[in-house]
């Protein structure tokens, strides 16, 4: 039962970057002038879609997970940072402390390992 719980808080932590990337390449002009606005380059844009379409990806399927948590986490916290940090606003302060959260998630699977049920197992990278 633990490795299916392993694999389903996978599937959970990592579809929301897997499915924020892929909605920002339907959006990308949108996006990209929303990252303007907020002072961040939209040129930054198709970085920040393969860091989350593929490290979404990697979390999911558990491979590399900790290097890919390390860089999911990192990005969360710096997009929080910029995105987010208007505690004034009460779904903004919400908003911040769930990226918190999700980078908490990210750092304990990090140093928890993906689980049985990935390929980080099936290859002995732990």
């Amino acid at each position: 039962m633990d490795k299916v719980i392993e694999l389903a808080g996978r599937l959970l932590l990592g579809h929301i970057f897997l499915l924020a990337g892929l909605n920002k390449i339907s959006g990308y002009d949108g996006t990209a002038a929303y990252m303007e606005a907020m002072g961040v380059p939209g040129g930054l844009l198709p970085a920040v879609i393969v860091l989350e379409v593929l490290g979404g990806l990697a979390v999911i399927i558990g491979f590399q997970t900790r290097w890919a948590c390390y860089a999911l986490a990192a990005f969360t916290v710096i997009a929080a940072a910029i995105f987010h940090a208007n505690f004034a606003d009460q779904m903004q302060m919400i908003m911040f402390m769930k990226n918190m959260s999700i980078t908490g998630g990210l750092l304990i699977l990090s140093t928890h390992g993906a689980g049985a049920l990935s390929v980080d197992a099936k290859t002995g990278n732990h």
